[in-house]
Parts: structure tokens; C-alpha cells; sequence
């Protein structure tokens, strides 16, 4: 399996690439439409400077070159839902050229080549669904902004895809490029697939257009890998096709041959300017660059000591970041120890309540007066879970809480011998049995005490305790 992708990353900007319309999704239909967009004869597009921007940050964060000189270029094509009969794109002189990304694959890095990304402008969209006889047109889409990133054809499975779209995703929100909802159609894939022998020369490509969630993408490659693998094995040949894929039966089918550049008659666009950017410009844009996923991720593992697979979880949302580094500057609690409640109970509660990460924002201080008692012994590990559901729907503080729930943890030192004491009565058998290397039966006498203290005994200082006398 060869595979080279096509994404096509909606830019967050409040207006389009060529003109001052709402760059928004949901939108009652062709509401976010001027003359412009809808193509009306003598209408000038006026190229929007922040999409400039965002692609030079993109340039940063995936190490590509950032040409000086880029050019806009008229793609010649007729569909109804494209009112100007040309798409405004860049094909010879792009703006970004030779760059990369490392994804995980088999346990190790594997860096994939991105041979160039470009900035063009989307088309609308078609509706052939609401009326049996009509298909109807909405323009809302039409001149959106979109920064297309090709790479080479370096990934060789659909897990590499979806690692590759993954990642590509994480670092475009990253940086605040794009808002990555693929449901929306903010971020889409064409998948230019084929097929080889081991060593052989490249196969014939077909492209799976409009590929917009991991799920589909898996689905898509996998399909459309047998089918042509089947085809050449009965003595058939591939034909260069644009391809479909079909959610409901989960295959692919040709919509139309495949297309080659020249048969879109590009030329540069008269309207426009080439874009010239200076080196001043550019370096403007690097100090606005955020720490970018993996630099987190080291710095979690190498900083903080935090397992890499908790790492991973904590830096898959930017949200998650912004909600974890602001409970580690709020306390003095062990960034070990939130990172290992955060990904587990609270982003438990989070999603079991419907709740955005970000919601939680505004209690991390709570809550990290709830871990501070963990931590200091004040209450157990166990009767923190109990009070964290009450802290997060905030019912109240957990100075408070634990006092009316009465889950104070009992750290009295002679309270809990006598409470040790009591357990081991009776039971010299077992005693035998430590004090002959058993370290199974310790558990049983910590079970034992807490028990007796009814879950308030402090388990390390019972421990601790229970070591001394049974030595003795």
C-alpha cells in the first residue's frame, strides 16, 4: 500500500480569503454571500492578510520552507456550486514548500515528507437530498479559506494515515490555525491510494475525495486496498480514478476519471498580485508560536516525570494543557499526582456530565485543595474520589466536605495501635507466617485495621505501625 494525502485545513479567520463575508459555520444558507463569492461580473477579490499569517505559522510549526514570492493561480473547472467557473488557488509558487511531521509508527518515529501546502479558496456545497427532482446550492462556503497540505507518498497503512491526520490535526489547533472539527468539514482528506509489489515501480492511483473523520478514513483505505489488490490479482488493470466513499456500505466507487493539472488550464490570476512577504513579516509571526504538542510532551516526561501514555493523554487537547498547567501553578502538589487524577477520575467525570475540559477552568483551585488533603494525609485516597463528583458539580469546598461527610483520616498514633493491637489478637498463626517472609498476610492485617477504623485509619502510618509490632 502507497498512500500521499491531500488535507485541506479550514483557516480560522472571521472573514474569507478574498472577501469581507462571515467565515463561519451554521449559517442559514447563502447568508454568509457578497458579490464577490457569488462571482457577479467586475468584482475584485482583496486577499486577506491574516490567512498569510496562519500559513507562515504553519510553516514554523511543520518546518517548511516559507517562500518570499507566492502566486495565486485561476484552477479552470464548471460545477454549479463554484459561481466564478475558476477556483482561486496556488499551484506553481506556493507559499510553503518541503516540510515534515514524525508520527508513531511500529513503536518507533517515522518522519513523513510534506512536499508543499498552499493557500485557495473552498467551493459551496451541493444538496442533492431535500427535493426528489432538485438539487439545491448553498454559497456559504464558497471562498472560505483553506490552507491544503500535501504530503509525499510516505505512509504505507491506515494506521499511519490516521497517526498522520492525527497529529497534523493536534499541531494546526495547536497553533490555533484551524479549529480541526472534522465534523464540520473544517479539516478533510483526499486519500490518493495504490497498490505495489515489493520492489516494484509505483502503481496507478485512485483519490478517495472528502474524507472527514478517522473512522471513514480507516474504512476508505482498507476497502479500496483489497479492491484493487483483487483487481490485479484476476489480471486487471487500475484505472486512475476519482473515487467516493460510501458511508452506509463502507466501499468506494468512481465518480469520474482522474483529473491532471493541465487539465485545469492554470494561469495566474488576474486579479490578484503575486504575494511578496518579507523576512520582517515572518519573523513578526515565530515568537507568536506556542509550544508546540511534542515539545510538551517532552518537557511532561523530562520536567515532570509523568509517564509517557499519561503525557500523551494530557497533550491530545490543547484544553487538557491549559486545565493541567494551571492546577500545577496553583499548588505545590506533585504534577505526578495531578496528571494521574486528571486523566483518570476528573476527565471520568467530565465526560460521563457532558461537561467541556475547559469548564473546569474556573475550579482547578478546588480541586487541588481536594488533592492537597490527599496528599497530606488528611483524608484517603479512597474518600477523595467520594468528595471529587461534589467538588467538580460544585457542592461545595472539600475543607467543608470532608468535615460533614466525616471522612477525616485517622493519623493518631496511639489511637491506631490500639486499633493494631486488637487486630493481631488471636491471630499468632499469621503472625508466624510474616515473620516467616510471607508479605501477603501484611495486606491482610492492613485490610484487617481498616476495617476496624472504619476506612479512617491512615493506610501508610498502619502500615508503618503494624511492620514495627510484627517484627517484634
Amino acid at each position: 500500500m502507497v498512500i500521499g494525502l491531500e488535507v485541506h485545513a479550514q483557516l480560522k479567520t472571521s472573514s474569507k480569503l478574498f472577501s469581507s463575508s462571515p467565515n463561519q459555520f451554521g449559517s442559514e444558507p447563502n447568508e454568509n454571500v457578497n458579490f464577490i463569492d457569488s462571482g457577479m461580473p467586475g468584482m475584485l477579490p482583496v486577499l486577506n492578510y491574516g490567512c498569510i499569517e496562519k500559513a507562515i505559522k504553519t510553516g514554523f510549526a511543520l518546518d517548511f520552507t516559507i517562500n518570499k514570492y507566492s502566486v495565486f493561480e485561476r484552477k479552470n473547472y464548471f460545477y454549479p456550486d463554484l459561481p466564478q467557473g475558476y477556483q482561486i488557488s496556488q499551484f506553481e509558487f506556493p507559499i510553503l514548500t518541503e516540510g515534515f511531521i514524525n508520527i508513531d509508527a511500529d513503536e518507533r518515529q517515522k518522519k513523513i515528507r510534506i512536499e508543499r501546502a498552499h493557500l485557495e479558496q473552498d467551493a459551496g456545497k451541493s444538496i442533492h437530498d431535500i427535493d426528489p427532482k432538485y438539487s439545491f446550492i448553498d454559497l456559504n462556503r464558497v471562498g472560505t479559506p483553506l490552507l491544503e497540505i500535501v504530503s509525499y507518498p510516505d505512509l504505507s497503512s491506515a494506521d499511519e494515515v490516521v497517526n498522520y491526520m492525527s497529529s497534523l490535526r493536534q499541531i494546526l489547533m495547536y497553533i490555533d490555525v484551524c479549529d480541526g472539527n472534522m465534523q464540520e468539514g473544517s479539516l478533510r482528506a483526499d486519500v490518493n491510494l495504490s497498490v505495489r509489489k515489493p520492489g516494484e515501480d509505483l502503481g496507478t492511483r485512485c483519490e478517495i475525495k472528502n474524507l472527514n473523520s478517522f473512522k471513514f478514513i480507516r474504512q476508505a483505505i482498507e476497502y479500496e486496498f483489497q479492491r484493487q489488490i483483487e483487481i490485479l490479482e484476476n489480471g486487471g488493470t487500475i484505472e486512475q480514478n476519482t473515487m467516493l466513499f460510501d458511508t452506509s456500505s463502507g466501499e468506494t466507487r468512481a465518480m469520474r476519471s482522474k483529473e491532471f493539472s493541465h487539465d485545469y488550464r492554470y494561469f495566474p490570476d488576474p486579479d490578484l498580485l503575486p504575494v511578496n512577504i518579507t523576512q520582517e513579516q515572518i519573523d513578526k509571526i515565530k515568537p507568536t508560536l506556542e509550544e508546540l504538542p511534542h515539545e510538551k510532551l517532552e518537557r511532561y516526561i523530562n520536567e515532570f516525570k509523568i509517564e509517557k501514555n499519561i503525557s500523551k493523554i494530557i497533550i491530545s487537547e490543547k484544553d487538557n494543557t491549559k486545565v493541567f498547567e494551571k492546577m500545577i501553578s496553583e499548588t505545590d502538589v506533585s504534577p505526578k499526582v495531578i496528571a494521574s487524577w486528571l486523566v483518570g477520575d476528573i476527565f471520568a467525570y467530565v465526560k460521563e456530565n457532558n461537561f467541556e475540559v475547559l469548564d473546569l477552568l474556573d475550579r482547578t483551585k478546588l480541586i487541588m485543595d481536594l488533592l492537597k488533603l490527599v496528599s497530606e494525609d488528611v483524608i484517603s485516597n479512597k474518600a477523595g474520589k467520594e468528595i471529587l463528583p461534589k467538588v467538580l458539580s460544585g457542592e461545595g469546598n472539600p475543607n467543608e466536605l470532608v468535615k460533614e461527610m466525616g471522612l477525616e483520616q485517622v493519623s493518631d498514633t496511639s489511637e491506631l495501635e490500639k486499633i493494631i493491637d486488637e487486630a493481631l489478637v488471636g491471630e499468632d498463626e499469621n503472625i508466624a507466617k510474616f515473620q516467616g517472609g510471607s508479605d501477603r498476610v501484611l495486606g491482610y492485617f492492613v485490610g484487617k485495621c481498616l476495617k476496624a477504623s472504619k476506612g479512617k485509619g491512615n493506610p501508610k502510618l498502619i502500615n508503618k505501625i503494624l511492620i514495627e509490632k510484627l517484627q517484634k
